[in-house]
Order: C-alpha cells, then sequence, then structure tokens
C-alpha cells in the first residue's frame, strides 16, 4: 500500500472513530439544546460534596506507593498517601512530612519529622514507620519494583544480597528524628531517596514476601493522605472518604469516587455532570473547548513518548542489564527507523498537534535540556533512511520487498503497542507502515494491541515478543534520567548498556555537579551521546490536558500533576 493511501485510510478510521464515540456520549448528555450552552456554575463553597474523577484504564488494586505499577493506582495513592517532601511548581523539592540537614561531607541527611501526624487508623506517624519501609524494600523478598530508590542507602545492597540483617546506613535517633547515610556522595541522593513511610503496625506478622498481595494492601490500605478508601469495586471504581485527621487540615470534600469509563464516552460523561475531573486526550478538546461549563487545562508536562528498542535482557537476581542481543546494535539501522517516521505528520494525526517533537528524551521543561540546535534533527526522510539501510549491508536480496540482514539472513521487527483509546491502533499502524515502507519487515507483537497491564508484564520480564514496542514515560520532577537510561536501570527496558553513557550520568551527580553549570554541560552531552546512538526513539513531548468542570474548584495544576493539595478541591454545588 502506498503510504500517502495509508495515512489517509489510517486518519479516517481514527476520525471517524472518534467522531463516532463523541456523538454517541452527546446523545445521551441532553445538555445542550439548539446550540445553546449550559452556564457555567460560579457559586460560593458547599460544605462537603463528592466529585468524581474518571480515568480509563482499571486500576490494578494496589495502594501501596512500594508496590503500585499502574498508573491509575498511582493517582488513587496520590489522594490517599503522604511523603517526607512535596514538589513546588519550579520542580523544587520542599519539606512535608519532614525537614532535613545535611552534613558537610553531604553523605548523611539528618529528618524530623512532623509530630501529632496520624495515619488513617488512628496511630501516630514515627520515623519507625519509615524505616520499616525502606528496609522492606531492601529485604530479599521484596518483590516489588523500587529498589533503586533504597539502593544509595549504605549498606542497603548488603541487606538485599542477604549479607546483613538490616541497613547499615539508617540511625534512628528518636521517635521522630533519623538519620540516613549513604554510600557515596551523590548530588540527587535526597531526589531519588524513597519518600514514603508505609504504616509499620498495619502489616505486623505479615511476611515481606506476602506484602504485595495482602488484603493490608489491596483491600484495607492505610495511609496519611487526605482521603482513604471506603469501598472498592474491581474494574468499575474505587471509592474515597475524606480523613478528618489529616496533618494539613481537614478536607473541604466528603468523597472522591475514582471510576473507569470507556474512553469513548469520556466528553459524554463531562458533558452530563457524570464526571467531573480527567485527564482527556488531545482530540478530546476542541469539543471540550464548547462547553460553558467545562474548563480544558493545558500544560507543559514531564512526560514524553517513544520506541524503546531491545538490545538484551535482564539479570534480576545480579539487578544488572545485558545487552546479548544483536538485532539492533547497528547504529545505522536504528538510524534509518528514526528517519523514516513523520513524527510531526503523527502529532498532527493523533495528539491533534498537541505535542512537541524532541530529539532526546529531557523534556523541554527541564533547565537541563539541550538547545535542539545542538542535537541531529531526524527530519522525516525515507529515502535517506533506505540509504542509510544499503550502506548497513540491509538489502533486498530476494526481491520481496523486504531488506535482509548483512548476512543475507531474514530480518522483521515484531512492535508492540498497548491497547487504550481509538488513536492507538492507527497510531501502532502508522509506525508498522513506515518501517515497511522503508523495506524493513514490520508486524505487530502478538497480532494485536496488548492489555496495558500485560504489556508492562512484557517489558519487564523482557519478552521475545516485544523487539520494538511503543513507550510513554514521566520523569517526575527530577531531571536526571539515570532512572530509565542508566546501565543497569530496571525500567531501561531496551536494556540499553554503553560505558560513555553511566560514565556522564555518574558525572552529572558528582561532587563537582554542585555547580549547576557544570551540571548542565554534562547532561547537554549526554543528551549528544543519546541523540547520536539513538538506543531508543525519541518521538515527542507531551502536553498535559485535563477536563475539568467548572463546579469543582481549588484544582492546582503544574508540571507534575493536578493533586497538589487535593484537601482544598471543594465544589460550588
Amino acid at each position: 500500500m502506498k503510504k500517502k493511501s495509508f495515512w489517509l485510510i489510517s486518519l479516517l478510521l481514527v476520525f471517524s472513530m472518534f467522531l463516532a464515540a463523541c456523538n454517541s456520549g452527546n446523545e445521551t448528555s441532553g445538555n445542550e439544546k439548539d446550540g445553546d450552552k449550559e452556564e457555567a456554575n460560579t457559586g460560593e463553597p458547599v460544605e462537603g460534596g463528592k466529585v468524581t474523577l474518571a480515568v480509563t484504564t482499571a486500576p490494578e488494586g494496589v495502594f501501596e506507593y512500594a508496590y503500585y505499577r499502574s498508573a491509575v493506582d498511582a493517582q488513587i495513592l496520590e489522594f490517599t498517601g503522604g511523603s517526607i517532601y512535596q514538589v513546588n511548581d519550579d520542580l523544587e523539592y520542599e519539606p512535608d512530612l519532614a525537614s532535613w540537614e545535611i552534613s558537610e561531607d553531604k553523605l548523611t541527611y539528618t529528618f524530623k519529622f512532623k509530630e501529632g501526624v496520624k495515619w488513617h487508623n488512628g496511630e501516630e506517624l514515627t520515623v519507625e514507620d519509615w524505616q520499616f519501609a525502606l528496609e522492606t524494600m531492601a529485604d530479599p523478598a521484596y518483590d516489588g519494583e523500587r529498589f533503586n530508590y533504597v539502593e544509595g542507602i549504605k549498606g542497603a545492597k548488603a541487606k538485599k544480597d542477604g549479607k546483613a540483617d538490616s541497613i547499615e546506613g539508617i540511625k534512628v535517633i528518636d521517635d521522630y528524628t533519623i538519620a540516613i547515610t549513604f554510600e557515596e556522595m551523590k548530588l540527587n541522593n535526597l531526589e531519588n531517596l524513597w519518600s514514603y513511610p508505609m504504616p509499620k503496625k498495619h502489616f505486623e506478622g505479615i511476611a515481606v514476601a506476602d506484602l504485595g498481595e495482602s488484603e493490608e494492601v489491596r483491600t484495607n490500605p492505610v495511609g496519611l493522605g487526605p482521603f482513604k478508601v471506603k469501598s472498592v469495586k474491581p474494574g468499575e471504581y474505587v471509592e474515597l472518604e475524606k480523613f478528618a485527621d489529616y496533618y494539613k487540615g481537614e478536607p473541604k470534600l466528603d468523597n472522591i469516587v475514582v471510576k473507569v469509563i470507556d474512553a469513548s464516552v469520556a466528553n459524554g460523561a463531562l458533558q452530563n455532570g457524570e464526571v467531573d475531573i480527567m485527564e482527556v486526550i488531545p482530540n478530546q478538546v476542541e469539543e471540550l473547548e464548547k462547553m460553558d461549563h467545562i474548563s480544558v487545562e493545558e500544560t507543559t508536562g514531564v512526560g514524553y513518548s517513544y520506541i524503546g528498542l531491545r538490545f538484551g535482557h535482564r539479570d534480576q537476581e545480579a539487578r544488572t542489564n545485558k545487552d546479548d542481543i544483536d538485532k539492533f546494535k547497528n547504529k545505522d539501522l536504528r538510524h534509518a527507523l528514526l528517519y523514516a517516521i513523520d513524527r510531526q505528520a503523527m502529532i498532527d494525526a493523533f495528539l491533534a498537534g498537541k505535542g512537541k517533537v524532541f530529539n532526546t528524551v529531557i523534556p523541554s521543561t527541564f533547565w537541563i535540556a539541550a538547545d535542539e540546535s545542538e542535537l541531529n534533527q531526524y527530519e522525516y526522510n525515507p529515502e535517506k533512511a533506505k540509504e542509510l539501510l544499503e550502506g548497513a549491508g540491509y538489502k533486498d536480496v530476494d526481491g520481496d520487498g523486504f531488506v535482509e540482514d548483512p548476512d543475507g539472513e531474514p530480518f522483521s521487527i515484531s512492535f508492540g503497542h498497548y491497547a487504550g483509546n481509538a488513536t492507538f491502533e492507527g497510531r501502532s499502524q502508522a509506525i508498522i507502515q513506515s518501517w515497511n515502507d522503508i523495506g524493513v519487515k514490520t508486524e505487530l507483537a502478538t497480532g494485536s494491541l496488548i492489555e496495558f497491564n500485560l504489556y508492562n508484564d512484557m517489558k519487564t520480564e523482557d519478552d521475545e515478543a516485544l523487539e520494538a514496542f511503543f513507550g510513554s514515560w514521566s520523569t517526575g520532577s527530577d531531571p536526571d534520567p539515570s532512572g530509565l537510561w542508566a546501565n543497569n536501570a530496571e525500567w531501561n527496558f531496551g536494556r540499553w548498556v554503553n560505558e560513555e553513557n553511566d560514565k556522564l550520568l555518574n558525572d552529572a551527580l558528582s561532587e563537582k555537579a554542585f555547580d549547576k553549570d557544570y551540571r548542565k554541560e554534562v547532561y547537554v552531552e549526554w543528551q549528544k551521546l543519546f541523540n547520536e546512538e539513538i538506543p531508543a526513539i525519541p518521538l515527542w513531548e507531551n502536553l498535559d490536558l485535563y477536563g475539568i468542570n467548572k463546579r469543582l474548584q481549588g484544582v492546582h495544576i503544574n508540571a507534575v500533576g493536578f493533586q497538589t493539595n487535593t484537601h482544598e478541591w471543594y465544589v460550588t454545588e
């Protein structure tokens, strides 16, 4: 099929699906008559009230920070949990549950906790709850994915390897004071330190190996946040109720319901008041902006999308990545795959223009982002892609229209994409067709889009079907890319290993990096390395979009999300 024809059909398919979905939602809402729009409510705050947050993916139901995996569970935890620190609008870390002092050698941080903070079960928060969390995550039996947040503490690796019973670098001074000593000085030791206490008494008697599946995590969680879990109906909703003893003040709302809805009826649900707030996709915005009672908020976030390439597998026991797969070792092949994709056309087609092509994996929000003039741009050029392939020895030997590898063997790519809204099918097919058009035979892994949670499992387990895979990532507030791209990072799902990569990432966290100019210089060099090597294919950085019913007030949105100080949310009707 010719590429232009494919794009036309793809676009028509996506937009017809989307318009059908939106029209369906409007027909059931009954809120618009003869072109008139419902007037926005601008009344005074009412006492109590309930708000519905809509999500299009069901939560896994893991309500403990140390074990969650899904973005929806993370949103629920933002209502129910509490952290040592918080992040302000300038992406700076500020004290929350605790303040801290740093030793002269910058190896020991002494934390002073607030007194009188209550867990949802009425117990008082002490430093033992945080110590319990850190020790749990360093336990050999811990089967969560976040040991990297404690491994920098002195002695944490020894405990993880079964060589110690406790973490040497943790010293409890009193109920509200605790000192953490790190193995080495790193600029972002604080940012990389696990910040969420766990209710020690709540988990008393449960083996670490059983914690993740326990009722205390799944159905009867205890947190520190402004809301607590009231009821759960798997696959449908999680209802939260206010926690009157919240340490920042009693929440203004009585309840928040996190409700699972089909993406195809999202606009209709916002239109008819069934939903008060939700993240929206770009193609919803135009219609939502016509609704007087809905506010569409847009911000440049810290998320981006990319295509991962498989270089190897992870040795989970040794906590290292092994680059033992040769398929994508040729750099010209990787460059060709990037030149083959019309990224701006994809943004226009599938994101309604709400995105920005970028050539690194550092969102422009961050002060360390390299200027585009310092990076290769990889503008869409399928002819250049074909030239690179031929020069690298990828040629069509048998005349079937697809290249063989330099050894004359058949070459193909199994590309994976997770299931979701109506645009995902078109997006995945556009990428597949782009590579087929330059002669690289590409097929959809498993033959269809993959359920999101299963997809995450496949990435974690280095499933052979995911030779290349679509990914979206939110960096959080720390600009350091080590968590996803360091040689042995657990979330380095492509298992890319490169000596210069680790050297630069370590230099950017060294003592010299306390000089901000030096740190940026190193990160720019790292971005140049990534931009030249292309161990993954950067696509675009995302805009964060939210649809909010104007009856809901007090929502504060910044680059890292919409759930700052949710105890201050209120409704006007």
